[in-house]
């Protein structure tokens, strides 16, 4: 009985990862596509885009211009993932623009430190977007 490699084995039963490269050129494109729509419903700023999503300012430029033709890394889609989920989390608790306005809002919850969400996950990177993404689930009962 031979031994499948562990991409082999994924392939067989569909498991979806960040560290197959088949996998993040996949999701590549349409992660790009999410993160520049919420990083404009935020107001951020390029500077602020390209360092939530873990890019040069160059490559961010690029990506706003379609231009790109790169594969995120493992931890730029993680960095997209949590991005992601934590904008649907702001739209499911706030049924106002609140959820756009609220990561740039100074907070006074420990995890932001008096910082705007924004600032505090670039400052902490991946695991402080986590954090940020856990924090509203839990305010809306996900967890």
């Amino acid at each position: 009985m031979a031994i499948l490699a562990i991409q082999e084995v994924e392939a067989l039963v569909g498991l979806q990862t960040f560290s197959n490269e088949n996998d993040r050129g996949r999701l590549t494109s349409a992660a790009v596509k999410a993160v520049l729509r919420l990083t404009d419903a935020w107001g951020t700023s390029n500077a602020e885009g390209s360092a939530l999503l873990g890019v040069s300012l160059s490559t961010w430029d690029r990506m706003k211009a379609g231009t790109w033709e790169g594969t995120l890394s493992q931890d730029q889609l993680t960095r997209a993932s949590a991005l992601i989920g934590l904008f649907k989390g702001l739209h499911l608790l706030f049924a106002n623009d609140m959820a756009d306005r609220w990561p740039k809002l100074e907070n006074k919850a420990p995890v932001f430190d008096r910082m705007s969400p924004v600032d505090a996950m670039i400052e902490g990177g991946i695991p402080r977007m986590l954090e940020t993404r856990q924090y509203i689930d839990a305010l809306r009962g996900g967890l």
